[in-house]
């Protein structure tokens, strides 16, 4: 199988970091990725730290990946206006191929103009920013990488990680995303959003946590769970269960149930011969036209056409 070519732009102030979770995500993936990374001129580039990075390919080589990634910059280093060397690289780019961008690098395309009315995001801590200055995105600060195909955008540093294993999980199925997770030693699937992430005040001494709760809910998810349930299960009044899950995890407990199930879903249409409905039943969906309708909100693809493309992948 011949590999698929991902390039990676580094631009000035890039964060060492996150410019090379690409390579080291992407891979680990069986040899299924071949990731290069260039520059705009094909010289070396400057880091937010206190070393610069000598890069082997200048932009051409854009011209010829399915799919780039644009790394995050300092914030210093983002303005309303793309330089014109970025631009005609961001130029190269071929017709049809996906474009990923890391924590801050949303800020290129967006400024670039790629992102017009789409769905992305970016980091939390910039986003008042991001909506000054780019009103006409529709910009979701709340969670993790947004698939707005073909533009994917990411939130922070380790976002990064997420929607590299998303592009896995995309192209080879869960079962190769899984197996990159363990080789990288990081989850193979993060819940929530940003919002756990952000700073927030100090809990009381002794306020309960919805982590038992959720691997409960995890365990029946074919059951139909209500708020009164998880709530139960915690030993919270439902008001206080639903504003701490929120705060833990980014979601409201119904999104972040329907999160799951499509979850296993997809692993049941990749692993199993199960029919829809069987599938729909053992995930919690009350049918196989509940099932189809969330995992098309969730993808964009049908059952049969996801079943389709990973187990014959598999």
């Amino acid at each position: 199988m011949q590999p698929e070519r991902v390039a990676v732009l580094a631009l000035d102030g890039v964060y060492p970091f996150e410019l090379g979770i690409p390579s080291r995500i992407l891979g680990a993936a069986d040899g299924r990725y071949e990731v290069l990374t260039c520059s705009v001129d094909g010289g070396p580039v400057r880091t937010n730290a206190d070393f610069g990075v000598t890069v082997e390919h200048g932009p051409e080589i854009l011209a010829t990946a399915r799919t780039v990634v644009i790394a995050p910059v300092a914030p210093a280093h983002l303005t309303e206006e793309v330089p014109e060397a970025v631009l005609a690289a961001l130029a190269l780019i071929r017709p049809g191929a996906r474009i990923v961008s890391i924590c801050t690098g949303a800020f290129v395309l967006a400024a670039a103009g790629f992102l017009d009315g789409r769905r992305a995001t970016t980091h939390w801590q910039v986003a008042d920013r991001f909506r000054r200055m780019f009103p006409r995105v529709d910009l979701d600060p709340d969670v993790l990488f947004v698939d707005d195909h073909p533009f994917l955008t990411s939130a922070g540093a380790a976002s990064g990680v997420d929607v590299c294993l998303h592009l896995v999980r995309k192209d080879h199925g869960s079962g190769l995303a899984n197996s990159v997770a363990r080789r990288c030693v990081v989850p193979p699937f993060r819940d929530g959003g940003q919002a756990q992430y952000i700073e927030q005040p100090v809990p009381e001494e002794g306020a309960a946590s919805t982590v038992a709760t959720r691997a409960w809910a995890l365990e029946r998810l074919g059951e139909p769970l209500t708020l009164a349930d998880l709530a139960g299960h915690a030993r919270m009044s439902q008001r206080t269960f639903a504003r701490r899950f929120h705060d833990e995890v980014g979601l409201s407990p119904g999104r972040w149930l329907i999160q799951q199930r499509v979850v296993r879903a997809r692993h049941l249409l990749e692993s199993s011969d199960l029919t829809v409905d069987q599938i729909a039943g053992r995930v919690g969906f009350a049918t196989g036209a509940s099932l189809r309708q969330h995992l098309h909100a969730a993808i964009g693809v049908s059952p049969q056409a996801y079943r389709r493309t990973f187990q014959t992948a598999r």
